[in-house]
């Protein structure tokens, strides 16, 4: 290990020190479940907005998206931005305040817990079929997060992959472990401030040593479709493909996957006051747009460095943020801090979203299985004890799954956003905007979101041309029809859920 990588280490183990501090700070804050997973719904508008949105932005934003850009050019990674963007900003304006009242109302702790609730659900069978869902999609994102952490401290420090990848997904677990939903939320808002300043610093030096806009133009006008948003660079051949009009309506249907992301939904349940919400969603939306663009920007810059020779070729794209630190660092001991705050700025993206998913893979377990399907009623301190080893159990399998260090972290983000935009995201806009809805829509509406999913990604997007569609927008279609056809053709909801509905649609404040 040389000099400059050790002053950057120092810099990233300064970071992991002061969130292992906040996560002890509010283990005194858990008094009951409601208080580890929710928070006690005590989270203020500024915290509300960055934690839900560096929860959101996993290491894709980092790591995925530059990547993307770097290897194919503008188009793919520009409608990606754009679509979430778009879901970004219309989930905070209709979904936000809706769901935080209603699930207040509801008295729900869990978005498997508001389903139930929602529908008079005494079975809870919606609750454990969203419970099973979140296990589904959720460890393996989760465990993307942690094979992002392998890379980046396997490749900055020359530590073997899963070395790197169980230290980190230790720090993960125990501040998540000890200091539940505010610890997670608290140290979300810290860890989007420093996304921000390693993206403005990687940005700006990249731009410096590309040799400019202008230069960076230079170095890639010729490269076909590199630059167009209709078309795409193949590096493989020099050449590129058409990206058609049904190819940009299929990545900008990431945008829907906003809909019926828990670890984000939660947040919404969890802001003090509902009115606080606009605050939070200019907040929110403004980071996201400056981000996501500065993030397919460094993939362009990333390139061009490359092309004059400023960085040197590499095998992995979705390095390209880690390689720039890396150039960055060599220019003294001010400038190794530095890097080390961008390394760190990237791991961060990476344990906002894992603690997040964490906790709600583990309310799914503690709270939706063990507790409603096989009826467990336990004091608050064995329910504590149950939920903190439920996070931990399903930490362990994460990181089972993240042991292959050749795993793509934007191929198993895409997948499972779409499992949880289909499968969640039309019965949460349904459960919230039309009373029509009953239960067997509902979950008609879920179980058809999440099937079509593994069918159309494993059996019909293969048959590619018209068919290679982004699966969520196919699925969440499907799961949309599957409530309005079921809820009209099944027995209308009792009055008692009408009358619910309209006092969660205006609630006396």
């Amino acid at each position: 290990m040389n000099e400059q990588t050790i002053y950057m280490a120092i810099s990233i183990i300064a970071y992991l020190l002061i969130v292992l501090v906040i996560g002890i700070k509010f283990s005194k804050s858990n008094n009951t479940v409601s208080d580890f997973y929710l928070g006690g719904r005590k989270l203020g508008p500024i915290v509300t907005a960055m934690s839900a949105e560096a929860s959101d932005m996993s290491s894709y934003l980092l790591m995925g998206v530059p990547g993307v850009a770097f290897i194919s050019g503008l188009s793919e990674a520009s409608w990606t931005a754009i679509g979430l963007a778009i879901g970004t900003y219309i989930n905070w304006l209709i979904v936000a305040k809706r769901l935080r009242n209603y699930s207040q109302l509801t008295n729900s702790i869990t978005i498997p817990d508001f389903f139930s609730d929602r529908f008079k659900d005494d079975k809870r069978i919606l609750s454990i079929i969203a419970a099973i869902v979140i296990i589904i999609f959720f460890i393996p994102y989760t465990a993307s997060g942690f094979a992002a952490c392998g890379k980046l401290f396997g490749t900055l420090f020359e530590i073997e992959y899963h070395t790197a990848m169980i230290i980190s997904a230790i720090v993960i677990i125990f501040y998540t472990t000890v200091g539940g939903f505010l610890a997670a939320s608290t140290t979300d808002f810290i860890q989007s401030i420093v996304m921000s300043i390693a993206l403005i610093i990687v940005f700006v030096f990249g731009i410096i040593n590309a040799g400019g806009i202008d230069s960076v133009i230079e170095n890639t006008k010729d490269l076909p479709g590199y630059l167009s948003l209709t078309e795409s660079y193949i590096a493989e051949s020099g050449t590129s493909n058409q990206y058609s009009f049904i190819m940009i309506i299929s990545t900008l249907a990431w945008g829907l996957g906003y809909f019926g992301m828990p670890h984000i939904l939660l947040r919404f349940m969890a802001i003090e006051n509902s009115e606080k919400l606009k605050t939070s969603r200019r907040i929110a939306s403004i980071w996201v747009v400056i981000s996501l663009a500065v993030a397919v920007l460094i993939g362009i810059i990333g390139f061009g460095m490359v092309k004059n020779g400023t960085l040197q070729s590499f095998s992995d794209p979705e390095t390209i943020i880690i390689q720039i630190s890396n150039l960055l660092g060599n220019n003294g001991i001010l400038f190794a801090f530095i890097a080390g705050i961008i390394i760190a700025g990237i791991f961060a993206s990476t344990m906002s979203t894992a603690d997040s998913q964490l906790l709600a893979a583990s309310s799914a377990v503690s709270e939706n299985i063990i507790g409603n399907l096989f009826k467990i009623k336990n004091s608050h301190n064995m329910s504590m004890i149950i939920a903190r080893a439920t996070l931990v159990i399903i930490s362990i399998i994460a990181i089972i799954l993240a042991w292959n260090p050749e795993s793509s972290i934007f191929g198993i983000v895409s997948f499972a956003w779409a499992g949880f935009g289909a499968a969640f995201g039309p019965v949460i806009l349904f459960a919230l905007f039309w009373k029509r809805t009953n239960i067997w829509g509902a979950l008609s509406g879920m179980v058809c979101g999440g099937v079509v999913i593994f069918i159309w990604k494993y059996l019909v997007r293969p048959m590619g041309d018209i068919w290679n569609i982004y699966e969520l927008l196919p699925a969440f279609i499907v799961a949309c029809v599957a409530i309005v056809l079921v809820s009209l053709l099944t027995k209308a909801p009792s009055k008692e859920i009408i009358e619910e509905f309209e006092k969660a649609k205006n609630p006396i404040l």
